[in-house]
């Protein structure tokens, strides 16, 4: 590890991002009885992002996290922030009934939103957190690029035809030094950051808005009634309302929740800061993904290390070699990478939801819930949490549209639901490979 970088908690995954962290904050465990308007169990996005908006709106809020703020995915993933909805397709169909004609511009409403809280926050509260634009969405056969065109011929008809670009293969050359891609869609809307930075810096603020935050905290009850509480072995918080926002990372609350979420495994690594190697690979400093089912994704760190994930998990289970699975992709998407130094690697479980679409639902009448972005979480946890926030303080139209859709529960939870999984995904990446 460079000697450069901060040493983080033990109690973080041994990640880049817990290596280079800005905030090194530690907040209380909860002991004894607190009062509040409302409860959220779970550190990460989706929770913090909430309780910024519940602050601002000047309620009082709690924020109990079994073990560190940004703890989870939050504080793992690939730190990109796009327009992609990961269920779109299955939203519109459900969602129609509801919104009638005025579906497709909700969706493509919600497909930037995230971007405008991230950007708004980090300018409101001094977050640093590397936030940048730019990303390509990568094109490997012809029947990718065909996808992209649409993508682009929409974005150009509602207004956003100077922020996207199609790129042909002689283009992509002045953006990627990679033999892999036929083209891409530039997009100079989406993002990309350190979210682990992101995330402490928002628990910050909303900590600065008067919310309380403790961690260490495991939540071994939700009590249930008028004045609702959830309780952890020290102590207990009773409020007027408790959300969960835990997504896979718990298991409370299975009569209702077990089956609806499964956890997926996917592994990033970080090389060796490259000098001016990165300005060569990646000139633009831009975030990729490319166009398949089980996809590559990576972008430059801030001291120019390539980080890049990949190859989701749907197992459920931990890889034990995540280098040894990542080096191949990196070496086939960057031959002048060969051999070069891995000096992080770690896993982060993602909340797969069979349908795609983010589950919003209630437990009991002040008990709420808030899960499933199926690797989309950075840009869509904040559009929840938005959401969640309003629905909190009376206003539902938003949250009943999601709150109506139909979800497939599948029966003995993970044991049946990770298998049947793996199984979709080999069925897809067959079909993939067919187009």
């Amino acid at each position: 590890m460079n000697a450069a970088l901060n040493k983080g908690p033990a109690q973080r995954a041994p990640s880049y991002y817990s290596a280079t962290l800005n905030d090194h904050t530690q907040y209380p465990t909860l002991k004894g009885t607190v009062h509040v308007d409302v409860a959220i169990i779970g550190g990460g996005f989706t929770g913090v992002a909430t309780a910024v908006e519940l602050a601002e709106r000047g309620l009082k809020v709690a924020i109990v996290e079994t073990n560190r703020i940004g703890w989870g995915a939050s504080g793992r993933n690939g730190g990109q922030v796009t327009g992609s909805l990961s269920g779109d397709e299955a939203m519109r169909t459900q969602m129609r009934d509801r919104l009638g004609s005025e579906v497709d511009d909700f969706i493509w409403h919600l497909r930037w939103r995230g971007h405008q809280v991230i950007e708004q926050r980090v300018a409101r509260y001094g977050i640093d957190c590397d936030l940048k634009r730019g990303h390509l969405h990568a094109a490997m056969k012809p029947s990718h690029l065909n996808e992209l065109r649409g993508f682009a011929a929409e974005a150009e008809r509602r207004g956003m035809g100077d922020q996207v670009e199609m790129l042909d293969r002689s283009a992509m050359a002045q953006h990627l030094q990679s033999p892999l891609y036929l083209g891409a869609l530039k997009n100079r809307r989406n993002l990309h950051l350190h979210p682990l930075n992101l995330c402490l810096g928002e628990a910050r603020a909303a900590h600065s808005l008067g919310a309380l935050i403790f961690e260490h905290s495991e939540v071994l009850d939700i009590v249930h009634g008028p004045r609702p509480a959830v309780v952890t072995a020290e102590g207990r918080i009773e409020a007027r309302q408790v959300m969960l926002a835990g997504d896979v990372y718990h298991k409370l609350e299975q009569r209702t929740l077990k089956g609806k979420i499964f956890p997926a495994m996917g592994g990033i690594v970080t090389t060796a800061p490259l000098g001016e190697l990165a300005e060569q690979i990646n000139p633009q400093d831009l975030a990729v993904y490319d166009c398949r089912f089980v996809l590559d994704y990576y972008r430059l760190t801030a001291d120019k290390r390539l980080l890049f994930g990949g190859g989701a998990n749907y197992s459920g289970r931990d890889s034990r070699d995540i280098e040894g699975e990542l080096r191949p992709c990196i070496e086939r998407t960057f031959p002048a990478l060969k051999g070069v130094p891995i000096e992080f690697q770690w896993s982060c479980a993602m909340g797969i939801v069979v349908n795609r679409i983010p589950q919003l639902g209630k437990l009991s009448d002040n008990v709420w819930y808030c899960q499933g972005y199926s690797g989309h979480g950075i840009a869509t946890s904040h559009i929840m949490g938005e959401i969640m926030a309003e629905a909190l303080t009376g206003t539902l139209e938003k949250f009943d549209t999601f709150a109506q859709c139909k979800h497939v529960r599948v029966p003995m939870g993970d044991l049946l639901g990770n298998p049947l999984l793996a199984a979709g995904m080999w069925y897809y990446q067959m079909l993939e490979k067919l187009r």
